[in-house]
C-alpha cells in the first residue's frame, strides 16, 4: 500500500492519512475498536463474524462526524471489500498481525517501527555523497 500525504495539510487523524474514503475510515476505526475491546486480539472466526455483521448492516454505532454526532448509525460495508480494502492493507502496513498458528488477528506496533525505519533510511540517503552525472556527448 502506498501512503501519500501533504506535510503542510496533514490530517490529525491517522485513519484519514491511511485510508482514501470516509467509509473506509469509519470501518477501520470500528475494527480497531473491536480489537481493543477484545484485549487487542480476535480469532479468525470472530473476524469473519465481524465482516459478516458489517456486510449485513447489523453494526450500530456512533460516528464522530458533525452530522451524526449523538446519533446511532447503522453501518454497512461489503464483506469482500472489507478484506480487500481494510483488513489486508492494515496487515501489510503492520497495524494488524495475523498469527498462522493461533489463527488470531492482533494489534501490533510494527507500523510505528516501519515508519521509524523509513525515516532512518531517508537520513542515510541524505548523508550519502552525490554521484557525478556524466552527460552523453553529441
Amino acid at each position: 500500500m502506498v501512503i501519500l500525504f501533504d506535510q503542510f495539510n496533514m490530517h490529525d487523524d491517522i485513519y484519514e492519512i491511511l485510508f482514501a474514503t470516509k467509509q473506509q475510515v469509519i470501518v477501520a476505526k470500528l475494527l480497531i475498536d473491536h480489537l481493543k475491546l477484545n484485549e487487542r486480539e480476535i480469532g479468525k472466526t470472530e473476524m469473519s463474524l465481524f465482516a459478516t455483521n458489517l456486510h449485513e448492516g447489523e453494526i450500530i454505532t456512533e460516528i464522530d462526524e458533525p452530522q451524526y454526532r449523538g446519533k446511532k448509525v447503522k453501518i454497512s460495508y461489503n464483506k469482500r471489500q472489507f478484506y480487500d480494502r481494510i483488513l489486508t492493507p492494515m496487515k501489510s502496513m503492520g497495524l494488524i498481525h495475523y498469527d498462522l498458528y493461533k489463527k488470531t488477528y492482533s494489534l501490533t506496533e510494527k507500523f510505528n517501527n516501519n515508519m521509524m525505519k523509513i525515516g532512518l533510511m531517508w537520513l542515510s540517503e541524505l548523508r550519502k555523497p552525490a554521484i557525478q552525472l556524466k552527460l552523453k556527448k553529441q
